[in-house]
């Protein structure tokens, strides 16, 4: 005897059936080809996806009209991967990081409203860095320049837009970060605390991740000749072979 299908919401399962079109298609999407896909009339298929995008599930890019999965999603499917693909590769460098800067590092994913927090190393210091998996980093972080400057333009070109008046405009240090593959920031996050970073890039040069180093302002490198500057360097180097 079949199953009855009970205490079920069945506008979920309609919402969910839109994410898995663009999960499977593995492409951004047209309206149409999603409505063609999901045989949702037109005019609720409008009002699923204007929630979706609302919420940060989907994200539209305005010029093109496409659909892609959103940063919500992103940051969902990293904490659920936890030792799996990418986190599994980047984990033991971010605790060799960790222990040998004697700071908590954080490894974060460029999303389309800008670099999300996947993974973390706590160090042993008592300061509370104010970030958690899933918090977005701000533009004026070392995370957002780097993600100003190596992230690839359809993806960040949303997040210019909104922080257009935060974002580093400071020409000698574009042309420094660019260069050197380092950012600095003083106290993105709270007074006390200050971050360096640096992009994670893979064999096309694409931004895949970011490491950042956080902790108290006296004990984060504020220039490229400090010898904690150079160590991540190497490490920039070293771990973005691995991809």
């Amino acid at each position: 005897m079949e199953k009855k299908s009970r205490d079920t919401i069945q506008s979920l399962r309609i919402g969910m059936s839109i994410l898995d079109v663009l999960a499977q298609e593995k492409r951004p999407l047209k309206i149409t080809e999603i409505q063609e896909k999901t045989t949702i009339t037109k005019s609720n298929l409008y009002k699923y996806i204007n929630t979706l995008i609302q919420d940060d599930w989907i994200y539209r890019d305005s010029n093109t009209g496409l659909y892609y999965l959103g940063s919500k999603l992103i940051k969902y499917g990293m904490t659920a991967m936890g030792n799996q693909d990418i986190l599994a590769m980047i984990t033991p460098y971010l605790r060799s990081i960790s222990e040998h800067t004697k700071n908590s590092a954080l490894f974060s994913v460029p999303t389309y409203n800008g670099p999300v927090i996947a993974k973390i190393n706590r160090s042993n210091q008592i300061l509370n860095i104010g970030a958690e998996i899933g918090t977005l980093l701000p533009p004026n972080s070392s995370s957002g320049k780097i993600f100003y400057l190596f992230a690839d333009s359809q993806k960040s070109k949303k997040w210019r837009v909104n922080y257009a008046s935060s974002i580093i405009q400071d020409t000698e240090e574009i042309q420094r970060i660019r260069k050197e593959k380092i950012a600095f920031a003083r106290a993105p996050l709270i007074a006390e605390a200050s971050s360096v970073s640096i992009p994670i890039m893979d064999y096309s040069m694409e931004l895949i991740g970011i490491i950042t180093v956080a902790g108290f302002s006296s004990d984060i490198p504020r220039t490229i000749d400090d010898p904690l500057s150079r160590y991540l360097q190497q490490m920039q180097a070293e771990i973005s072979m691995e991809f």
